[in-house]
């Protein structure tokens, strides 16, 4: 039986030619019947695709022989579903993305500082040093609460999941992280050893780096992010509820025991599910119960 996969990867690596690239990886994903996301620009690449488990592999076979993709940290996931038929490219398609997207942009992760961020051979140069999910345990056992656990992701993302006593920016889009290091929100934080964390790794690479050449003189970040973590250590660890994810999943959850941390916006009922929206300040995210979902949509908050 065709099992569904959905495989999360970036590389930070200098790219003389992304639309070529662009034009690879259009066509690789096609020809496998992968949907998803792919980001491309000067500085790398940042992906989701997903599709059969059998494509999925032999899209990973491809994209290793490119030499600049050779080191890529592959994380894998469950999909939810096939569709019933197959596409175009003869392969049954995944259920958890409306269509495949591979696009050519000046920033993989949107902080709004394009110039700033500098990529070579190694990565992004100024990044803060990686920690294994073991190497953060051992930190924390070492410095105990001088240590501070720093969310990288929008602050409606944490909602539904994030790491125990976390400092949880309030921030809607990443670009906004820019407005609030430079605000001085955080400058109490300088002299303390600081532990990035974001989804899969690719926004605290830039963060990082962005942290450093403010003035955080011990910054660090968790290396493959949440989802390496929960490959680890599930619910046994420092983290606590659903991981929020960008397909049609919504969530994840490591084990079968995760705490439901999400309270829907409207009725307050335990929940982690979430609801897009279009509001004036754009689309935003809302924590709302599938009750209250059936319903109808969530009126947009005041911008």
């Amino acid at each position: 039986m065709a099992d569904p996969k959905i495989l999360l990867f970036y590389v930070f690596t200098p790219l003389a030619d992304p639309e070529a690239v662009r034009l690879w990886q259009r066509d690789l994903c096609e020809s496998l019947g992968l949907r998803g996301r792919i980001l491309l620009s000067a500085h790398g690449i940042n992906a989701t695709v997903g599709g059969e488990q059998r494509a999925v592999k032999r899209y990973a076979r491809k994209l290793r022989e490119y030499a600049p993709f050779a080191s890529a940290d592959l994380k894998w996931s469950q999909g939810s579903g096939l569709t019933a038929e197959p596409g175009p490219s003869g392969w049954l398609e995944i259920v958890d993305f409306p269509k495949l997207s591979v696009k050519v942009r000046r920033e993989l992760v949107s902080f709004g500082v394009p110039d700033e961020v500098v990529v070579d051979e190694h990565g992004v140069v100024g990044g803060g040093p990686r920690l294994s999910p073991q190497a953060l345990h051992g930190l924390i056992d070492e410095r105990g609460d001088e240590v501070v656990l720093f969310d990288g992701r929008n602050a409606r993302e944490a909602m539904i999941g994030r790491f125990d006593d976390a400092v949880v920016p309030d921030v809607t889009t990443t670009h906004d992280f820019i407005d609030q290091l430079d605000s001085g929100a955080f400058d109490h934080l300088k002299d303390r050893p600081v532990v990035t964390y974001c989804t899969g790794g690719v926004r605290c690479e830039i963060l990082t780096s962005l942290m450093k050449t403010r003035g955080f003189g011990e910054v660090y970040q968790l290396d493959g992010g949440i989802v390496r973590y929960g490959e680890v250590y599930g619910d046994a660890g420092l983290w606590s509820g659903s991981l929020y994810v960008f397909d049609g999943r919504q969530h994840t959850e490591f084990t079968k025991d995760a705490e439901v941390l999400g309270r829907c916006n409207r009725c307050g009922a335990p929940t982690h599910t979430m609801e897009t929206i279009d509001a004036p300040q754009g689309r935003i995210q809302l924590v709302t119960c599938d009750a209250c979902l059936a319903d109808g949509p969530s009126p947009a908050p005041p911008a």
